[in-house]
C-alpha cells in the first residue's frame, strides 16, 4: 500500500488550500483515513478524520474552518482548509488504518502513511 499526498503549498493567512491523499495498491477498503501535522519543534497532531462509513471527527483548532472528505471507490482522501491561519504552518501527512486487502476477510494489522507536504502560512 501507497498513500500519495499532495497540494500543500505557500498561502497568505485567510487563505485556502485543498490537500489530496491517494491510496494504491489491492485494496478493497480502508476503514479510517487520518491527516496529521507536524510543525517544527512539535509533535505530530491529528487534524481530523474521517471512516467509511463518513464519520468524521477533528482537532478543536480546526473545527469549522477545515472539512475532511473521501472517495471510498478511488481510497481518496481530501482535506479542504480554510481561513488558514500562521499556526497551521507545519508538515501535513495521512493516514491510513484498518486496511482490507482484495480477497481478505480481516484489515491488515499494519498502518500506513504518506510521504509530509508541507503547508506554510504567512502573516
Amino acid at each position: 500500500v501507497q498513500l500519495q499526498a499532495s497540494g500543500g503549498g505557500l498561502v497568505q493567512a485567510g487563505g485556502s488550500l485543498r490537500l489530496s491523499c491517494a491510496a494504491s495498491g489491492d485494496i478493497y477498503k480502508i476503514d479510517r483515513l487520518t491527516w496529521y501535522r507536524q510543525a517544527p519543534g512539535k509533535q505530530r497532531e491529528l487534524v481530523a478524520r474521517i471512516t467509511s462509513t463518513d464519520q468524521t471527527n477533528y482537532a478543536n483548532t480546526v473545527k469549522g474552518r477545515f472539512i475532511v472528505s473521501r472517495d471510498n471507490d478511488k481510497n481518496t482522501v481530501w482535506l479542504q482548509m480554510n481561513r488558514l491561519k500562521p499556526e497551521d504552518t507545519a508538515v501535513y501527512f495521512c493516514n491510513g488504518d484498518g486496511v482490507y486487502f482484495r480477497g481478505s476477510l480481516y484489515p491488515d494489522h499494519l498502518d500506513y502513511w504518506s510521504q509530509g507536504t508541507q503547508v506554510t502560512v504567512s502573516s
